[in-house]
């Protein structure tokens, strides 16, 4: 709210400065005469000098279609005026001249506009003051000669003439250029700030197409006012082409605020705006391509424009007088002073009314500051509406977060529980089908009366269940801070001095194993499958020789446990005993790792077991 107190307050200012310069003017007007009678002859376009006879007496201001309604040419006035001294320079100020002009003081060019052909200078735009002094001021009868290039279509004149000390005349042209120029010129700047700003916006936001329509509708609306303020027709080669196109921009802005009121009011009618899309293209495709008969019958485009813009402005005022929203309310009525002041610029564009001062554009800041507000407050409601939702959902993420954070822990804690019980399930189970099973074995050995056990075979059988129970008391008791390094280095430790003992040269190789952890389970799995290969290797293979290599690459765990024994043939009884037997244990456990046991054994060239293991991400 803030922001448009501003606008405001700047657009009061700028009227209120514009309203002290004019009244500045009026108080010195009494020292300035207004030089209203004159007469006028037309001429060719190259007439250098104004002919000798045919003039005939005017009133200023004057416009000549009305006399002469088909002439496209050159036309002279003559102004006559006695000066009592010159003793002082003298200020002359041209308050109209459309459209391009040459002066001349008693025979003598003052003045000369670039183009006094076609592409015709636009010397309307503003008004001319010259500074007169000796020698061309006479004491007497002076003579001003205004030679004005015009076309009939565009309203060819000249306006009053007014003399007078060089600061009253000066004060009245800064009065005149501020009222006529420089509130234009800041209506231009205004409309193109505003319509590329809101143009970005659209660009941000393309779904708000309110922004969209309401760029372009002031961006066309700025095109429109540079034919107010641009002294030459560029880039166009003729004053048709230029106005050709400024017809053009009238009709593409009038329909497109058109479209920018719909969407303002959350309307759509597809058909009115294609036929306004339609009549936009139509527009610009004549003053492209037909210039010269649009530009001079441009009231056929025109007239029905106003019209239709009249009648877009009175529904939209009918609308905004039935809605609560304030800023539909603020819009309708930056839209009223501006359309009462227009009925006074379309009389003196039907010429129903004599004069100059077009004062729609003194309002037209109005318009567009009220256009301005509507919009950015639409667009502060949409943020406001976005912020609250953001902060809402906000609180709703942070209470479902923490119930999510609760929910997680509670089944992390209960995946925990599960996991040790697993484990613990699996360890009772292990000693039940493993050490229980050779425990029972050997009790039913000593048992039998009929067959006697021998010691050496007691002794066995003892030292592989201590073996047995020691692999489940190293994988227990370590849990939590052994890894399979450290679980290793005891079963390394037996079995070397085990192998030794049998003339085997054990040699050990374990890579990357520090920090790994496989669980208890797992872990129990490999160290029961080594120490099976060992005890094969020790009690079949009659090898000099056995190579343990565990190691880790990346995600995979390789083991492999090779001798120089006397192998065997797969599938074929070794021993005494089928060799497929001890291998199924292998690979069961193997199996239970998620891996496969791979066999290379030939007789004479010893035996090689291997497996991979696929490591869990929790493991490395």
């Amino acid at each position: 709210m803030n922001y448009s107190r501003l606008a405001w307050l700047c657009l009061a200012w700028l009227l209120a400065a514009c309203t002290i310069s004019t009244l500045q003017a009026q108080s010195v007007a009494s020292t300035v005469v207004t030089l209203d009678r004159a007469e006028a002859v037309q001429a060719g376009w190259d007439s250098s000098m104004p002919p000798a006879t045919g003039w005939v007496p005017i009133k200023l201001m004057d416009y000549w279609n009305t006399r002469w309604p088909h002439h496209d040419g050159v036309v002279w006035y003559r102004v006559h005026w006695n000066q009592a001294s010159t003793d002082a320079p003298i200020g002359l100020l041209l308050d109209y001249v459309c459209m391009a002009d040459a002066v001349y003081v008693n025979g003598s060019v003052v003045y000369r506009d670039p183009q006094l052909v076609e592409p015709l200078s636009r010397s309307w735009v503003a008004p001319q003051f010259f500074l007169i002094d000796k020698p061309l001021l006479h004491i007497g009868d002076n003579t001003l000669l205004v030679r004005v290039s015009g076309l009939a279509a565009y309203q060819p004149g000249l306006g009053k003439v007014q003399i007078g000390s060089n600061s009253a005349v000066q004060a009245l042209y800064r009065s005149g250029m501020r009222w006529r120029y420089d509130v234009r010129l800041f209506n231009f700047a205004i409309s193109a700030v505003l319509g590329v700003l809101f143009g970005m916006l659209w660009l941000l936001r393309r779904r708000d197409t309110v922004y969209g329509w309401y760029a372009l509708s002031t961006l066309f609306g700025a095109g429109y006012a540079w034919n107010y303020v641009t002294a030459s027709t560029w880039p166009f080669a003729s004053t048709d082409a230029w106005q050709a196109f400024v017809v053009a921009l009238l009709v593409t802005s009038t329909c497109s605020f058109t479209v920018f009121l719909l969407r303002f009011c959350e309307r759509r009618w597809p058909r009115t705006e294609a036929a306004m899309g339609l009549a936009s293209l139509a527009a610009f495709a004549f003053a492209l391509l037909d210039p010269h008969r649009m530009g001079p019958w441009r009231n056929v485009w025109v007239l029905p424009t106003i019209l239709f813009y009249y009648a877009t402005i009175a529904t939209f005022l009918w609308h905004a007088a039935r809605s609560r929203r304030i800023e539909v309310r603020v819009l309708g009525i930056s839209m009223l002073l501006p359309i009462l002041l227009s009925f006074h610029d379309l009389a003196l564009y039907l010429e129903l009314i004599h004069g100059n001062n077009y004062i729609g554009a003194l309002t037209s800041p109005l318009t567009l500051v009220g256009m301005a507000f509507a919009v950015a407050w639409r667009f502060s409601a949409a943020m406001r509406r976005a912020e609250g939702f953001n902060v809402e959902l906000r609180h709703k993420v942070d209470i479902a977060t923490t119930q999510l954070g609760d929910t997680l822990a509670r089944e992390h804690a209960l995946a925990l529980d599960n996991t040790r019980i697993g484990e613990r399930l699996n360890l009772v189970r292990d000693l039940h089908d493993g050490f229980g099973g050779s425990l029972l074995g050997a009790i039913a050995a000593l048992e039998n009366p009929q067959r006697p056990p021998e010691p050496a075979h007691v002794v066995s059988t003892l030292k592989e269940l201590r073996d047995d129970l020691r692999l489940v008391i190293d994988t227990t008791t370590h849990e939590q801070d052994s890894d399979l390094a450290g679980l290793l280095a005891p079963l390394r430790h037996r079995w070397s001095q085990r192998l030794d003992v049998a003339g085997i040269d054990s040699r050990w190789r374990l890579d990357g194993l520090d920090g790994l952890h496989l669980g208890p389970a797992r872990s129990l799995d490999l160290l029961r499958l080594l120490q099976e290969a060992l005890t094969n290797v020790l009690k079949h293979s009659h090898a000099s020789r056995v190579d343990v290599a565990v190691g880790r690459a990346d995600t995979q765990l390789s083991i492999e446990v090779r001798d120089d024994g006397d192998g065997f043939e797969p599938g074929v009884a070794h021993d005494g005993r089928p060799s497929g037997a001890g291998l199924a244990s292998l690979r069961a456990r193997a199996t239970r790792l998620g891996s496969v046991l791979v066999l290379d054994a030939l007789p004479g060239r010893g035996v090689t077991l291997r497996l991979d293991v696929l490591l869990q991400a929790s493991s490395r």
